[in-house]
């Protein structure tokens, strides 16, 4: 069965001034993620800003990232979409390109119903028998949640191997892990969550903060893995103040603004997300100075 680690990162789409895709900044930027704590690098996910960028530059961006990280990373590729035929058709490029998953998120806008999104999944799967599938649940974005009950019908398909879970109902993950065998792997969508989540059987994590703290986050699950909760808890204790100031607004906002802090060039969302508000970067750039996470000369 596949596995993709503890900590996989939803990386941000790096623009130019223009508002073009900088591909250049996106291969810097992922060798530096899978070089802090980052196991594979999720790209054009939600985070990744999916929904205005065009096919042609997410193929773009699979191919440039998959060059920068070959042999230090994994690399999963957001090919969903709500047209079934679109979602097949994005997932067999992902698949010419041998990449290392695909994540296929609950139709959005469309709100299929439970028969709809299993025989959806499945299809995409079947088309792709040789590619590792993780589903993405993330209800407050696509209206409709996929049930524990699909999850583990769709876990039977062989190459349907982990959800990320972005519900946020921890009754929830805990029947997937009850109906799934045990080497189907549950991520946390939210960083505030991957603790609580890895108590009732998830993997890890696929995570924003991770852009910054991704060492601490290997830390975090290592040491509950190892039987060191308390330990555990208090690394999630630390950051849980930053993995809420990352949602204060809609993501990928501040994560950017968070990356510009940073000394990173990675431009603002494009529309209709835009830029940070002055008051939320300001919050956010306390918090991380406060985490040791700013440029000496920006702290």
């Amino acid at each position: 069965m596949t596995y993709f680690g503890r900590v996989l990162t939803a990386m941000i789409t790096p623009f130019d001034q223009a508002g073009a895709v900088d591909y250049e900044s996106a291969q810097r930027l992922a060798s530096h993620l899978v070089s802090h704590g980052t196991d594979t690098i999720v790209v054009c996910g939600t985070t990744g800003e999916s929904p205005t960028l065009t096919w042609e530059e997410e193929y773009k961006l699979f191919q440039v990232i998959k060059a920068a990280i070959q042999g230090h990373g994994k690399i999963i590729a957001g090919t969903g979409s709500n047209s079934t035929t679109e979602a097949i058709e994005a997932t067999k490029k992902a698949a010419e390109l041998e990449l290392d998953g695909t994540l296929q998120v609950v139709p959005y806008y469309n709100k299929p119903p439970q028969a709809g999104l299993q025989k959806h999944f499945s299809a995409i799967a079947n088309a792709v028998p040789d590619l590792p599938v993780m589903l993405y649940n993330i209800p407050g974005r696509t209206g409709q949640n996929l049930a524990a009950s699909t999850i583990a019908n769709l876990a039977k398909v062989p190459n349907v191997v982990a959800v990320k879970e972005a519900s946020g109902d921890l009754d929830q993950v805990s029947e997937i892990r009850r109906l799934t065998a045990s080497d189907f792997d549950i991520y946390s969508g939210d960083d505030s969550l991957t603790l609580p989540m890895l108590s009732v059987g998830a993997t890890g994590v696929v995570s924003v903060a991770s852009h910054l703290v991704g060492e601490s986050l290997q830390q975090m699950i290592q040491a509950y893995e190892q039987g060191q909760v308390v330990a555990a808890r208090d690394m999630h204790l630390k950051l849980l103040p930053l993995f809420k100031a990352l949602f204060a607004t809609t993501n990928p906002i501040l994560i950017k603004a968070a990356m510009h802090l940073q000394g990173w060039s990675v431009g603002t969302c494009r529309l209709p997300l835009g830029e940070a508000p002055a008051e939320l970067s300001n919050e956010l750039k306390g918090l991380m100075a406060e985490l040791d996470l700013l440029p000496v000369a920006a702290a």
